[in-house]
């Protein structure tokens, strides 16, 4: 008879334990999404050790080597506690319009004087208000000649945003701005316009949405060339639901594509109906400059172009610890650790107001050494995990990407994370939840412009239906040639 071979015990065991760690960790991941808190702070142990119990053994700990550390120490000035004194109410602002109401005493007594006032404020609201613009316009006939003929006068129309339109140009900027900044769907919105006494039509609130996207393309063009034109851009996507004709009954995942150049504090989104590499290799092809992501795959192409370089995002690498440390708490915690105090000299950077030289020598001289001694450590490790682990998956994660996750340090303009253009996604995960998806193809691609638009005017600190209002008045006789004068960042200028 032919012998059976031995099994190896040892090996089955090893590989059962993994897929058994991974699924346990597949499964707290899961109960977190659905009813845990999903920040990621880190309070390290050191610091309060009764924060967190690392429930390992003696012989674990041991077997993960820590080398030397260095320590980073900086000077924080204390400040004496006086006792608080409650500044009183705060002042009303100026500009809000006052209705006075005089309240006199019952009985005044004969030949009392006025000797002051006490003035109380309150703060009050009435539904924002329709109103109607009646354009009168005279009309003159002139005598009649003697062949009998008359001639009419009469003024030309302003120019309006959109032709025929019942709607001015503030309305069609407050209802923009409800749903793309206040996130309101279109439907409430006619509810509340019925409340009002004014009902409105599906069509037509979407007409207007449609114009007024419209009227500003030439906008949103000039925004796209500027980004495109800078030497730093953050990228990521975020999904979007899209109704399809030709899906019916479902609808199609699209994805809106964005980039954030963080120096000039411009966002641009892009939409594409897939999340394949066409996306940012089309609107890319031109770009040359730092271009800083996450590790998505689509983006290594650009590794290997000319005039491009690639970076990667600290947050992601941490963000794969955070979720590693109820598998292996040592080793996560010593990695977050490390990250904790990256992040505490981009924080001293920040606070210190230091240029970009003086940013670069401060990574230099503190956080590579940190970065260095971290990724020996992380190779060391690597080789006593799982591969599949947790941990495992974490460091590989990392290792892989370390001299893109470590670039950062060789130019002071240059952000640790990519968090300024998940900043600017954050809008469109709360709008999906209210809206839910845009109507076609067409609509996710205006969703997209005016996200850009007034995504900018957010980071600008610029009232975005002050500026749309008054961009909506202007753009139609505007020179287009001087268009981008009418951007955000621009249009400040203007105003002053």
């Amino acid at each position: 008879m032919k012998a059976t071979p031995a099994l190896d015990y040892k090996a089955l065991y090893d590989e059962q334990k993994a897929i058994n760690v991974a699924l346990r960790h597949e499964l707290d991941q899961l109960k977190k999404m659905i009813f845990g808190s999903r920040h990621e702070r880190f309070v390290s142990s050191g610091n309060n050790p009764a924060q967190l119990t690392l429930d390992i053994a003696v012989e674990e700990v041991a077997a993960c080597s820590v080398i030397a550390e260095k320590k980073i120490e900086y000077t924080r000035a204390t400040v004496e506690q006086k006792p608080f004194i409650h500044p009183g109410r705060t002042k009303l602002p100026d500009h809000l319009r006052r209705e006075k109401t005089v309240i006199e005493p019952a009985h005044i007594p004969e030949g009392a004087k006025k000797i002051g006032e006490e003035i109380t404020e309150e703060l009050e609201y009435v539904p924002g208000e329709l109103y109607v613009n009646q354009f009168v316009r005279p009309k003159y006939i002139t005598p009649a000649k003697e062949d009998g003929s008359t001639k009419v006068a009469i003024a030309p129309m302003p120019v309006r945003p959109i032709d025929k339109a019942i709607a001015g140009p503030g309305l069609l900027a407050q209802v923009v701005i409800d749903k793309y900044v206040d996130h309101l769907p279109l439907y409430r919105q006619m509810q509340r316009f019925e409340r009002a006494g004014v009902k409105l039509s599906y069509s037509t609130i979407t007409d207007w949405v449609s114009g007024t996207c419209k009227l500003i393309t030439p906008l949103y063009e000039a925004l796209k060339a500027e980004v495109l034109q800078s030497s730093y851009l953050h990228a990521d996507e975020t999904p979007i639901k899209v109704l399809d004709k030709e899906k019916s009954g479902k609808t199609h995942r699209g994805y809106f594509w964005v980039y954030n150049n963080s120096p000039g504090k411009l966002v641009l989104f892009d939409y594409q109906q897939g999340r394949g590499e066409q996306g940012p290799q089309g609107i890319l092809k031109d770009f040359n400059g730092y271009l800083q992501t996450d590790g998505y795959q689509v983006y290594e192409p650009f590794d290997k172009k000319d005039g491009v370089t690639l970076l990667h995002c600290m947050a992601h690498a941490r963000r794969y610890f955070v979720e590693a440390r109820d598998n292996d708490a040592a080793r996560a915690d010593y990695v977050l650790v490390r990250m904790q105090q990256l992040y505490t000299i981009e924080r001293q950077c920040k606070e210190k107001g230091l240029t970009y030289e003086q940013r670069k020598e401060v990574r230099c001289t503190e956080a590579m050494p940190v970065l260095d001694e971290l990724g020996r450590w992380m190779k060391e490790q690597y080789k006593e995990t799982f591969p599949k682990s947790p941990i495992g998956k974490a460091l590989a994660y990392s290792i892989e990407r370390w001299g893109r996750l470590c670039l950062y340090t060789t130019n002071g303009m240059l952000n640790i994370d990519n968090n300024p253009v998940e900043n600017s996604i954050r809008p469109v995960a709360i709008g999906r939840k209210n809206y839910l998806f845009c109507g076609s193809h067409e609509a996710a691609q205006r969703t997209a412009m005016l996200y850009s638009l007034l995504g900018t005017c957010k980071l600008h600190g610029v009232n975005p239906f002050t500026w749309l209002k008054n961009i909506l008045e202007r753009t139609p006789t505007f020179p287009i040639n001087q268009i981008k004068e009418l951007l955000p960042h621009r249009w400040v200028a203007t105003q002053n």
